[in-house]
């Protein structure tokens, strides 16, 4: 299915949503259900047909049978044990760095605080990893079967860029998915919907080296469009009920202040502040600082950078996309009747807060695993810039109308890597036109030179 005809059908499928939602609710659980029904058909039929093999085998053709049996353990087996692993197939769980109670137990009691206000499971395991982030998610431990566990996974850097009080919001939004906020159905199909993306993103990833797994996601790949419209629909539906909640539980003015720090902080976190953290290892063969125990002050200092009205308008203009079950910021704060403004600048962040005394241990430990992952690539970047430094300065006090044009080219680009963009472009135009060098990497070149 194209795109085009798939954000019709989104489109045609988000206004019958609108008319009936329970009704499109009951579809969408018949279209959850056909999976299952098409994958125990299979089990079931080829169940039978083991078992008419097995007949013939015992009946007075005793040797015809024992050739089919031979024949089914050679073809049909295998398809067997495929179709009974799309079941069973494992699904790994979330990567993070273990929270205990002993650790964080403000984070549990506020958990169990959550829980029983919603009336849901429990949340298994907590986990920390490095995205500016929070997610549930749950894990399937028997396939298609269940037997889930849950698990809550919290960016170490939201923690240390948001307050408290907007965490709470943000927890109780994913704790929403878990509890009876969308009704059992409705969170059996959330659930659903992600196992069985799983299960054919892993059908799909070993199609080359497993025909008979091929064959399951071709079949997958035809129904993965229509089932993916279906549950996109009714889960960007169930992203509202889970923003409902939220505010129940936080206040409808915390959930949407956190939804425009989130929003905002966040696209400040990957655009920016990594980006100058990187910039450390053009000169120096360490970072100055550690990226985790430099994000509270940094956070804090750039709130102005981030924080702009014209920054807010710009995300006010985004709209909602096809691949994306939770609604764009405009949508969601429609629905909540709340405007968009700046959230405050923070005093104390939840890090401080919720994990207390083991905030700076579990900062450095992360900062300690993170360069331990990092620091070979740093310090092969800091020496290639080095050498490239010594040879730009080399190339720059020679006569450039007497360098050959392999050099030309390689003085134009260092030039350029460094920002000298009149001295690279005085190279490049010597180069163009000269056989010595690949002409489609020379305009390539000129045109970034231009561009900038």
């Amino acid at each position: 299915m194209d795109e085009i005809t798939y954000e019709h059908l989104v489109n045609r499928l988000e206004g019958t949503s609108r008319a009936d939602p329970e009704a499109f609710r009951w579809r969408v659980l018949l279209i959850s259900s056909f999976a299952y029904v098409v994958l125990a058909l299979t089990l079931i039929g080829l169940a039978l047909v083991a078992y008419w093999l097995y007949s013939m085998a015992s009946s007075e053709h005793r040797g015809g049978g024992v050739f089919r049996v031979g024949l089914f353990a050679l073809t049909l087996l295998p398809l067997f044990w495929v179709t009974l692993r799309a079941f069973l197939m494992r699904i790994p769980p979330p990567e993070g760095r273990r929270l205990s109670r002993a650790e964080a137990p403000r984070v549990f009691e506020l958990l169990e605080k959550i829980q029983k206000k919603l009336k849901g499971p429990p949340i298994h395991e907590v986990l920390l990893d490095e995205r500016y982030n929070a997610a549930i998610c749950q894990v399937p431990r028997l396939g298609l079967f269940g037997w889930h566990r849950n698990y809550l996974i919290i960016g170490l850097p939201y923690l240390l860029g948001t307050p408290t009080r907007e965490v709470v919001a943000t927890l109780a939004h994913e704790y929403g998915h878990l509890a009876g906020e969308h009704g059992k159905m409705g969170a059996w199909i959330y659930r659903q919907r992600n196992t069985f993306g799983a299960i054919h993103e892993k059908l799909a990833e070993s199609a080359e080296d497993n025909w008979l797994n091929g064959l399951l996601a071709a079949a997958l790949d035809r129904f993965a469009p229509y089932y993916n419209a279906y549950t996109f629909v009714l889960s960007r539906q169930q992203e509202y009920e889970a923003d409902a909640a939220a505010s129940r539980i936080a206040g409808e003015a915390v959930n949407a202040s956190g939804l425009v720090r989130d929003t905002l902080l966040g696209r400040w976190v990957e655009e920016v502040f990594w980006r100058r953290f990187y910039d450390q290892a053009d000169d120096s063969k360490t970072p100055r600082f550690l990226p985790f125990a430099a994000m509270r002050t940094a956070f804090v200092a750039s709130y102005d950078d981030w924080a702009k009205q014209e920054n807010l308008r710009a995300e006010m203009r985004v709209d909602s996309g096809l691949h994306d079950t939770h609604p764009c910021l405009r949508e969601r704060l429609e629905a909540m009747d709340c405007k968009a403004t700046l959230p405050p600048a923070i005093e104390h962040s939840a890090a401080e807060s919720l994990l207390e005394g083991s905030a700076k241990p579990l900062i450095d430990e992360f900062d300690k695993a993170w360069w331990a992952r990092h620091q070979a690539d740093w310090q092969r970047h800091y020496e290639q810039r080095s050498a490239d430094l010594k040879r730009f300065a080399e190339l720059s006090a020679l006569d450039l109308a007497g360098l050959p044009t392999t050099e030309s080219f390689e003085l134009a680009r260092l030039a350029y890597r460094f920002g000298k963009l009149d001295t690279a472009l005085l190279a490049i135009d010597r180069v163009m036109g000269s056989r010595d060098v690949a002409q489609g990497k020379a305009g390539l070149l000129k045109g970034k030179i231009l561009l900038r």
